[in-house]
């Protein structure tokens, strides 16, 4: 298995390595560069160690090459001109498929898969598709929703606090759900908010959550990638035995991140999502548009903490399975916040 990042300063260099032959993150499948073995490759803005967003991503990477034989190769992007770098080195080299993990990447992708119509580009939660670009959305306001209700049970403060990352519509659309949640538990709950303008700042993060924690919050939710480890780190300082303070995962299963304050996740099983993609796109039978995956196809859950079970009073364990039947049934509609363009509701 070898999966190299790689970073190119200027367009023509990445053209010119590429082209040249330099096989980049190559692994996986028996066939060389110029074999046929699936290509694949996914795009990041943010470190693959985030134990949160970005891990998942890669996991997913690494589950594509070992299960398909695909080769594959990452590259951490962070600018839009670094967005297009990557995707044109990609679609110079004959890459199949490639996941640009983010919101942020759907311009970027628009472009390239006018200039490489060959390629098959799949953006988590981008709102803009077209003929070879896809968005891969995941309904992870169930999971957060469910997250709200733990966290509405669990408050003895009556406060709790949301810190996101950047205020992008899917990450506003969990925090709403989230909400919504934890007033079906308590109505009278009060709900604060920052967004502190990165994913991947933990002092920022830090700080939020200790400002939160300071106005009386004692459930504190993420929705940051890196970042997250900022906001877990202010609730284990704040955190006492006869005060009990807690934090929930966004993202992926955080639980053992911090298995002593964290009551559980809103989590997105983000490797099965990207095998059931590229194992449909083998097949010939990848949606065009919009692939919507939920709670039901259990790609989207929330996990509650094994570890603080005992703490959990189990009336409200009882609630949260109930709505999740329920979100699962249709007979619960979660809100959310509609991004995908031209869908009905998109601001």
């Amino acid at each position: 298995m070898s999966v190299l990042t790689v970073r190119h300063s200027a367009r023509a260099l990445a053209a010119a390595c590429f082209v040249g032959g330099l096989s980049v993150g190559c692994g996986g499948g028996e066939s060389g560069p110029e074999g046929d073995a699936l290509r694949v490759a996914l795009l990041t803005s943010g470190p693959v160690s985030d134990a949160g967003w970005y891990a998942g991503a890669y996991e997913g990477l690494l589950l594509i090459e070992e299960s398909l034989g695909a080769q594959v190769s990452h590259q951490q992007t962070r600018s839009p001109a670094e967005f297009d770098e990557a995707f044109f080195s990609y679609g110079s080299s004959g890459y199949d498929l490639v996941f640009a993990h983010g919101f942020e990447y759907q311009d970027a992708a628009l472009r390239a898969g006018e200039e490489f119509p060959g390629m098959t580009i799949v953006v988590s939660s981008g709102g803009r598709i077209s003929e070879n670009v896809r968005s891969l959305i995941f309904r992870l306001e169930e999971g957060s929703y469910l997250a709200g209700m733990m966290a509405g049970g669990l408050t003895r403060s009556k406060v709790v606090g949301m810190v996101g990352g950047v205020a992008i519509p899917p990450a506003q659309g969990t925090f709403r759900a989230f909400e919504a949640g934890a007033r079906v538990i308590d109505p009278d709950v009060e709900v604060l908010e920052a967004f502190i303008g990165s994913w991947d700042d933990v002092a920022a993060a830090r700080e939020a959550a200790a400002a939160q924690l300071n106005r009386g919050a004692d459930v504190l939710v993420h929705n940051t990638d890196a970042a997250s480890f900022g906001v877990f780190q202010a609730v284990r300082e704040a955190h006492g035995d006869e005060q009990p303070v807690w934090a929930i995962g966004m993202n992926r299963d955080q639980n053992d991140v911090a298995p002593d304050v964290i009551a559980g996740s809103a989590a997105i099983d983000i490797p099965r999502a990207f095998l059931r993609v590229a194992s449909r796109f083998i097949a010939g039978d990848l949606p065009s548009g919009a692939f919507d995956l939920s709670l039901d196809e259990g790609v989207v859950d929330f996990i509650v903490n094994p570890a603080a079970l005992h703490r959990i009073p189990a009336e409200l364990l009882a609630r949260i399975d109930e709505a999740r039947t329920a979100i699962r049934e249709g007979a619960l509609e979660v809100p959310r916040i509609r991004f995908l363009e031209g869908e009905s509701g998109t601001p």
